[in-house]
């Protein structure tokens, strides 16, 4: 069930109180053309979207916690205007802006410049993202300007242009139960799509073959779409991290690393990785290394918990895989000067998972100067370690040569967690991944 309106306006009175006496000046996204005069599908800017849930493009909305009740939230949208709707689709318009999405006052976008100085007047700052909003960015500045020449006689002027995003994303950070609802949907989707791709994957058909049965379904079930390039990846390709040409044939013998998730109409996402034998069957080697990232990756779950660190979720991830490399001849040396040294980086070189949200790698602190932020119920973080056995990156000094026989398998594992009140909660769970599971 999508996001009521009264959780929009709940979420804009908490931002009023971190504003204290500054307006803020929130941007939409614009379009973006993709070639000649077509344009990439539209996607909101999340902030935006966040305090709004007003989904089109090029409007602006000021926050202004030092008007009167009545004129804080105010929209700039598009009118509405048969001519451009014929074309480009329905618009919300002034009227809808304040009837569907809680604006206090709306205007059209043309309008902006006319009316933002008065808008900003008498706050005590602006916050505004600088750098980021072209065609916004040169009216407040001009406004606030205009602010700083009227100071001596007025007495009054915003006293600096500050950033949002430290304020808005300290609230992005912890979900609140309806987006946590919202997540677990998601979650549901995608890990039906992972099971749907196990399903179908055989020696012989294209990686993009199964990627389309996986964004199939996605659609399917309501979705937007993908959350991210799928990265469906053969063999050897699943030791390229980023890896998502999805061109390559499925081959006999070799492990298939399927990175994916929804993404809902509302912007929440799902992450999921899993990684298979194609034929249904894992070699020796290849199990060997599954069933240590699997025992990695339980781990690191389990770690997860209120006064926990995302630092901490991921040493205890590397702790696991280190001390199973050792076992396997694949490292050598002492648990603790090997990941002191990073001799271990050669096998797993990226962190253990990020926050997720209404962006796949989610806004917010994972620390604060010295301290890492502790865990609390309602962030939702990825869990997803790895190892890619391949000759990409050099062995470290002292550090084993790899046998043939281990190279070219890449392995992650990867679900989304919820920090809950005492413990935590696997979003994607019904995503298997046992070791029998994976085979048939």
């Amino acid at each position: 069930m999508l996001i009521s309106p009264a959780v929009y306006a709940e979420r804009r009175a908490r931002f009023f109180q971190a504003l204290g006496g500054a307006a803020a000046v929130l941007p939409a996204a614009p379009l973006v053309t993709h070639h000649a005069d077509c344009e990439w599908p539209f996607r909101q800017n999340s902030d935006f979207w966040y305090l709004t849930g007003f989904d089109e493009p090029d409007a602006v909305a000021l926050f202004l916690p030092h008007r009167p009740e009545g004129e804080r939230f105010v929209l700039f949208v598009n009118p509405k205007e048969p001519s451009a709707e014929v074309w480009n689709g329905f618009r919300w318009g002034c009227e809808g802006a304040v009837a569907q999405f809680g604006a206090d006052l709306a205007h059209p976008r043309s309008e902006l410049a006319q009316r933002l100085p008065e808008y900003l007047s008498g706050a005590e700052g602006i916050a505004f993202r600088v750098g980021k909003h072209a065609a916004v960015e040169p009216l407040v500045l001009q406004a606030w300007a205009g602010q700083l020449d009227r100071a001596p006689r007025s007495g009054a002027a915003a006293l600096g242009l500050v950033a949002p995003c430290p304020l808005l994303h300290a609230l992005r950070l912890r979900k609140s139960p309806e987006e946590l609802d919202r997540m677990r949907e998601a979650a549901r989707i995608s890990a039906e799509a992972h099971e749907l791709a196990r399903q179908v994957a055989r020696p012989g058909l294209n990686e993009r073959q199964v990627q389309a049965v996986i964004e199939q379904h996605f659609l399917e079930q309501g979705a937007r779409g993908a959350a991210y390039n799928s990265i469906v990846a053969g063999g050897d390709n699943a030791c390229v991290l980023h890896y998502t040409s999805n061109n390559a044939q499925l081959r006999d013998g070799d492990l298939l690393l399927i990175d994916a998730g929804c993404s809902l109409n509302d912007y929440y996402n799902g992450d999921i990785t899993r990684t298979f034998p194609i034929n249904g069957h894992f070699t020796g080697e290849q199990r060997a290394l599954y069933e240590l990232v699997l025992a990695a990756q339980e781990a690191a779950v389990a770690a997860v918990a209120p006064g926990q660190t995302a630092e901490g979720v991921h040493e205890t991830a590397v702790r696991v895989l280190v001390q199973g490399l050792v076992d396997l001849g694949l490292l050598a040396g002492e648990i603790d000067g090997i990941i002191e040294q990073g001799a271990y980086r050669h096998l797993y070189m990226h962190r253990t998972g990020h926050w997720l949200g209404l962006d796949v790698h989610d806004v917010g602190a994972y620390r604060l100067g010295e301290h890492h932020n502790a865990l609390e119920p309602g962030m939702v973080l990825t869990v997803e370690p790895g190892l890619y056995v391949s000759d990409r990156l050099a062995v470290p000094e002292g550090q084993p040569a790899i046998e043939d026989r281990w190279k070219g398998i890449g392995i992650r594992i990867e679900d989304d967690v919820a920090v809950t009140e005492h413990s935590h909660e696997n979003l994607t769970a019904s995503a298997l991944k046992a070791p029998a599971a994976m085979e048939r």
